[in-house]
């Protein structure tokens, strides 16, 4: 039985509980109303405003309702109520008044019947959102250009719509002790691994906090290495996404008010995957991941690689390239390091900017930026061209990685190598990589490798080796990855009928 206080059959108590509750909320009306043959039956509809439509338009299902029980007696009034005769969709009696008023702050309409030991739980239009439409972090040429919204509801129809299967299983969950957030998993009850299923329901149980008010902060109280740059969890604001990924055996997450689900587990590859690579030919998504391997090196890379070689090991370098770099650097006051750092921090500032200006100044704040403070710097001999050079590389490297999360995590270490590579050179950039590469080895995502499958090739059933730097013909991509349970990993095979009419033709 739940707990709480019960719904009593006298509306008055029950009236002055949730008028006591509902003091000094302005938005909240609690609006008497009579039904039955000659206004018998006192009924008391509470709702938050503009999530109900008009109750007493006859355009409305409310207001049918309404209308419809004005004709009737009180014991046909209780027996419409308990039974739901009307077919109202979503309705749903509650037992306890702190379930009622769950129900009621969460948009639906609450009824609460003179007579009636229960709250009447009524499914309206629910609180104001915005209209599905596309999203602006993650362009594509090929796909669907829709995008998550802040309504839940309206994030797993849109999941629902390209799934079309009973075995896409939709578990509700409540995060938040005062804003109660409603969460939502996603899955394929025949793909998923019920151990990550609960690991994550623990995950979200684990702590008590007042106020959930977007999928960032489950994010960061679920991670297990809180303590690294790197994202553990995938966040996409593309439906096609997370339904690819959902019948790869993975969990999406998502969280009311917030357009950006979170697809768990996930591993180092997935941050740099692009709904396309599925879409284009084999070729031309090889060919671009690669570019994007290569940009997600440059961006944290090149900056320090340049201070080491022009600073410790120019012997590497062509003669007439250390001259040209000699003659950049005549009448520059700085040295190197100190260069390199000035200029990264001032596309850091330009970037910064232009996310917080409005839309129609950003791109001025990009051009005025880069190329007027770019050129009045190198003019004043307050920077090296080259310099200007290498940092605008490194940056737009960065803008190649599809994931702004893992972005920002090779944006925050570029500057550790920028350090090593000036103060120790080479031998600094190797002890970084060592490092990195160290701490991107102990990280996991749900006991499973974050640099799967560069790592872990051992592990028993899995068979998605087709799918790294290169990506194999569809044709050949037979295997889901390693989130899928073992006796599932087969998504796609030839239709053996098919396949022998064929034949039969052919002969």
């Amino acid at each position: 039985m739940a707990e709480g206080t019960p719904v009593t059959k006298n509306l008055e108590e029950n009236e002055v509980w949730f008028r006591s509750r509902c003091e000094g909320c302005a938005d909240i009306k609690l609006q008497p109303m009579l039904l039955g043959k000659g206004g018998s039956v006192h009924v008391l509809a509470i709702y938050v405003e503009n999530t109900v439509p008009n109750l007493i338009l006859e355009e409305s299902v409310l207001g049918r309702m309404f209308i419809e029980m004005t004709d009737k007696t009180p014991g046909e009034v209780y027996q419409a109520v308990e039974a739901n005769s009307l077919g109202l969709s979503e309705a749903e009696p509650l037992p306890t008044r702190e379930e009622a008023m769950d129900a009621m702050l969460a948009g639906n309409l609450l009824l609460l019947v003179d007579g009636y030991n229960k709250g009447l739980k009524i499914g309206s239009k629910g609180y104001p959102s915005r209209s599905v439409d596309t999203t602006d972090t993650e362009k594509v040429l090929r796909g669907s250009n829709e995008g998550f919204t802040e309504s839940v509801k309206t994030n797993t129809a849109l999941i629902r719509k390209r799934i079309r299967s009973t075995d896409l299983k939709v578990e509700e969950l409540t995060a938040g002790v005062r804003s109660n957030t409603r969460l939502v998993l996603v899955y394929m009850k025949e793909l998923v691994y019920q151990e990550v299923l609960e690991q994550i329901r623990q995950g979200i149980d684990r702590f008590v906090i007042d106020g959930v008010l977007d999928s960032g902060i489950i994010e960061q109280l679920t991670e297990e290495d809180w303590v690294s740059p790197f994202p553990q969890f995938q966040t996409t604001e593309r439906p096609d996404l997370a339904a690819m990924e959902v019948l790869d055996g993975r969990v999406v997450l998502l969280s009311d008010n917030s357009p950006v689900a979170l697809l768990l587990p996930s591993a180092f590859q997935d941050f740099m995957n692009v709904t396309e690579d599925r879409y284009n030919r084999f070729e031309i998504a090889s060919f671009e991941r690669l570019i994007r391997y290569a940009a997600m090196v440059f961006s944290f890379l090149l900056s320090g690689t340049y201070l080491a070689v022009i600073g410790f090991h120019t012997m590497i370098l062509p003669t007439n390239l250390i001259l040209s770099f000699a003659e950049s650097r005549q009448g520059v006051p700085f040295p190197s390091l100190l260069e390199v750092l000035f200029m990264e921090l001032a596309f850091e500032l330009i970037r910064e900017a232009g996310i917080r200006m409005p839309g129609a100044l950003s791109g001025t704040i990009g051009i005025v930026g880069g190329l007027i403070i770019g050129d009045a710097a190198v003019s004043a001999n307050l920077v090296s061209p080259m310099a200007v050079v290498v940092v605008a590389l490194s940056a737009l490297s960065s803008f190649a990685i599809p994931n702004e999360e893992c972005t920002s995590a090779f944006r925050l270490i570029k500057y550790g190598f920028i350090l090593l590579g000036g103060l120790l050179g080479m031998y600094g950039i190797v002890l970084g990589l060592y490092l990195l590469f160290g701490h991107l080895a102990r990280l996991t995502s749900f006991q499973i490798p974050y640099l799967m499958p560069f790592t872990g090739k051992g592990v028993a059933g899995y068979r998605d080796e087709r799918d790294l730097l290169v990506r194999a013909p569809m044709r050949r991509m037979r295997y889901r990855p390693i989130y899928a349970v073992r006796s599932q990993r087969i998504r796609l095979r030839e239709n053996q009928k098919v396949r022998g009419d064929r034949k039969h033709v052919c002969r």
